[in-house]
């Protein structure tokens, strides 16, 4: 018998081996590549394509990066100049920063990542917004708005195989090889599989006008974008099956739990609690410096439900929708890593006694899942894991220049002068993921096998990165 592999589809295609292959049958839905794959027949003929290629040994020129700099500091100067003289900068000096700013987010993205379909998908969120001009986030244009929306609408006319509904429920989901109609039309079988849709008579109508709204009010910045939104999402989804919380949690309970994930970070501008503080911000000014984020996710979450065309919950009883509306507050507060601490001890404290049946420990878990959630990249293969990294310290980074260019102080890790990817994660994973992981596993000793493991790994990747850094640094100082 002839087993199809991955490699056997690779040499079909020319393609390399860390290329990013997707397989389509004869009804256009997506087939996962595995020896269990039916023979292709010629009435239900199989599309192999090739979505993302990669890069190897591509090197960038340093000095033309610094040139790019220089021009940029220069512009900058000149930027300053003309704004104490005039009291506005001329929409030429603007396009010129944006230009110069966009070829240099390019000259980075080719250096340090290494999918082509990742840095096509997330190039234009990562430049600075002028410092003068916060309140215009970085959007996507409408046309791609209205593109993905007539994909996700085509798309949902098209079943789901039972091989990528089963890869949904894994923490090893490369979301690297799905586009964002992909990811919305995932999301909406969530909700399906988990029986949502019959368990509180949600319409499928609303149900895509409510996914896309929030897809909507996700921002294209480089970190907290709908793409993370949905990795959140698929861990928890994951969590769900993994932990078979349907039958130990209500079904109230577990749609908290993914409606959490998927607003958690909505409309996130791509600088964080400290920053709104310090710069005095809107949102800082609103919220009285306590959690203006998170608050803000909140506020958004309920903004878009007003809209009855997008409300999922309208045909829920007004019982229900007030714990609906207590339950995802207080997940998406929870998700402050500022309360990260106070959380964790709280929930220790109750893991010896810890009751199922109690409505104060069921909060408890709910928040403490979603913030797992939140944070799990680590706990995913490496080949996904690291591509994450990448985009969250550009998100950094971006803060800390801005930052420096104000004259705020500089946050942790925003410094990208400073700051290498494995000081970033050993600490963060040492001090904050594993005791969070490992609490939960005391509860949930299945996630032992398929997260802890995995950030235990990660952890164990990173000291080594930093220790051959570090004898790197001690034999040029020797040479």
């Amino acid at each position: 018998m002839f087993l199809c592999t991955s490699d056997t589809f690779r040499a079909a295609a020319e393609a390399g081996p860390h290329d990013v292959l997707k397989l389509y049958n004869n009804r256009g839905s997506i087939v996962n590549i595995s020896p269990k794959l039916p023979d292709n027949t010629p009435d239900s003929k199989y599309r192999l394509e090739v979505v993302a290629t990669y890069i190897d040994d591509l090197t960038v020129d340093k000095s033309r990066q610094e040139d790019i700099r220089n021009i940029e500091r220069r512009l900058e100067d000149l930027e300053k100049l003309i704004l104490v003289d005039a009291g506005t900068i001329p929409h030429e000096v603007h396009d010129m920063k944006l230009k110069i700013q966009s070829f240099n987010d390019k000259l980075e993205g080719i250096e340090h990542l290494s999918w082509l379909g990742l840095f096509k998908d997330i190039s234009s969120g990562t430049s600075l917004q002028p410092f003068w001009n916060k309140k215009a986030t970085a959007k996507q244009d409408e046309a791609s708005y209205q593109h993905v929306y007539d994909r996700f609408m085509k798309m949902s006319k098209v079943d789901i195989t039972e091989e990528v509904k089963e890869y949904l429920c894994k923490p090893t989901f490369d979301n690297w090889q799905w586009d964002d109609a992909e990811m919305l039309m995932l999301l909406r079988q969530m909700f399906i599989d988990l029986k949502f849709t019959t368990k509180f008579n949600i319409e499928m109508d609303i149900l895509h006008n409510w996914l896309f709204e929030v897809y909507h009010h996700y921002n294209a910045i480089p970190f907290h974008n709908f793409k993370h939104c949905f990795m959140v999402t698929q861990m928890m989804y994951g969590l769900i099956q993994i932990m078979d919380l349907p039958k130990k949690l209500s079904d109230l309970e577990v749609l908290i739990l993914l409606t959490s994930s998927i607003c958690h970070d909505l409309d996130h501008p791509g600088y964080n609690n400290a920053y709104q503080v310090n710069a005095h911000t809107e949102l800082a000014l609103r919220y009285n410096d306590t959690s203006p984020l998170e608050n803000h996710h909140c506020a958004v979450t309920f903004e878009i439900l007003e809209n009855s065309s997008a409300n999922i919950f309208k045909n829920v009883p007004p019982e229900g929708n007030k714990k609906i509306r207590e339950g995802i507050i207080r997940c998406i507060l929870g998700t402050d890593m500022a309360k990260h601490c106070e959380i964790l001890s709280s929930f220790k404290k109750i893991l010896p006694d810890f009751d199922l049946q109690s409505k104060d420990h069921i909060d408890m878990l709910l928040v403490i899942l979603v913030k797992v959630a939140d944070i799990s990249n680590e706990a995913r293969p490496m080949e996904v894991s690291e591509p994450w990294l990448n985009c969250l310290l550009e998100e950094f980074f971006n803060q800390g220049d801005t930052e420096k260019m104000e004259g705020l102080p500089v946050g942790p890790f925003m410094d990208r002068e400073k700051v290498t990817k494995p000081m970033s994660q050993i600490g963060f994973i040492e001090f904050i993921l594993l005791p969070l992981f490992e609490a939960l596993a005391q509860l949930f000793p299945i996630i032992e096998e398929h997260i802890v493991v995995s950030v235990r790994n990660a952890l164990k990747y990173y000291t080594d990165m930093h220790d051959a850094l570090e004898r790197e640094k001690e034999q040029s100082f020797a040479s």
